[in-house]
């Protein structure tokens, strides 16, 4: 069969987003690929250009739906660099455990979008069912599902409920024997070896010149984690290591090894919340006030005219 181009995207099972994937196929080999991601630009920047730094934090959530709490605090985090802010190391903790909950909610998206793709429709449901006790968790500190508006600048919006701590112990201990029922079930498949093991390789030096980064980096070796190497919040705090995969090749790392170095990001995240609602300044069953200096210290200034501006706000 002749060599030939296929045109996937912007709308199509495959892309899993707003995007397309031209495809160059010999038979049904793919042998090379043009990515076109300009379907995603939604012109977010323009539109923080007319809003005031408080106005920020929402369309932050909405840049991506599977890890709204991440991209919220990543402009949250910058801002207070800006400002020169000061926060609670309570509300620093409540931070790095909202994150991680994010963090498992999405790596979960990921897997359970991957299963069927590879032909396993029992992961979605899997993935689905397990998701959805992080997401009941995230509801609780943001009051929403999937955009929380939670962090602030200065620190969040209100503490951690009452019993939240012992719910979401139960939960992550839960997933955490969860996590080998996957193992189990995905390691001992002979199609989801086959169709993972030797395809899609990429070695180190290929991922670091092309500025990969995250856990696909790490799949191929490469032990540098952010939150490790330049740790901000309180991760140098709590007990973790970053998630490293040794490829199973000398070509580098394959779609397999890019899995299971999530299965191993989502037991550090399990032990990184275990040990920071532990260590949490005040104590992991006490609620503190919306306002309180625990957790957001500064009270509201506002103009005389009220429409210029506020340094705080709820």
């Amino acid at each position: 069969m002749a060599q030939m181009w296929i045109t996937m995207g912007p709308q199509h099972p495959m892309t899993h987003g707003l995007w397309t994937l031209r495809v160059k196929v010999d038979g049904e080999t793919v042998i090379d690929t043009e990515a076109e991601l300009g379907y995603i630009h939604r012109g977010v920047e323009k539109i923080c250009e007319a809003r005031d730094f408080t106005q920020v934090t929402p369309y932050c959530d909405r840049l991506c739906y599977v890890s709204a709490m991440t991209w919220a605090n990543s402009y949250i985090y910058a801002a207070e660099d800006l400002l020169e802010a000061d926060v609670p190391e309570r509300a620093e903790y409540i931070r790095l455990i909202s994150a991680e909950l994010q963090r498992l909610a999405s790596h979960l998206m990921w897997l359970g979008a991957f299963g069927p793709d590879i032909g396993n429709l029992t992961l979605m449901t899997w993935c689905m069912r397990d998701r959805e006790m992080f997401l009941d968790l995230l509801q609780e500190l943001g009051g929403s599902r999937m955009h929380y508006n939670y962090p602030r600048i200065g620190g969040v919006k209100r503490d951690i409920p009452i019993g939240f701590a012992d719910r979401m112990i139960a939960k992550v201990k839960l997933f955490e024997k969860r996590i080998e029922e996957y193992e189990m079930m995905l390691d001992e498949s002979t199609i989801w070896l086959v169709r993972l093991q030797g395809v899609g390789y990429c070695n180190a030096e290929e991922m670091v010149e092309a500025g990969v980064s995250g856990p696909n980096v790490r799949a191929a070796g490469v032990n540098y984690d952010v939150r490790w190497a330049h740790p901000y919040s309180v991760y140098d705090e709590v007990d973790w290591e970053p998630a490293v995969e040794k490829p199973t090749s000398v070509k580098g790392a394959d779609c397999y090894d890019r899995y299971r170095v999530r299965i191993e990001e989502m037991r550090q995240s399990c032990r990184m919340v275990l040990d920071a609602i532990e260590k949490i300044p005040g104590g992991k069953n006490t609620n503190y006030a919306s306002g309180d200096e625990m957790i957001y210290p500064k009270a509201p200034t506002r103009a005389p005219e009220g429409a210029t501006g506020f340094s705080n706000y709820e």
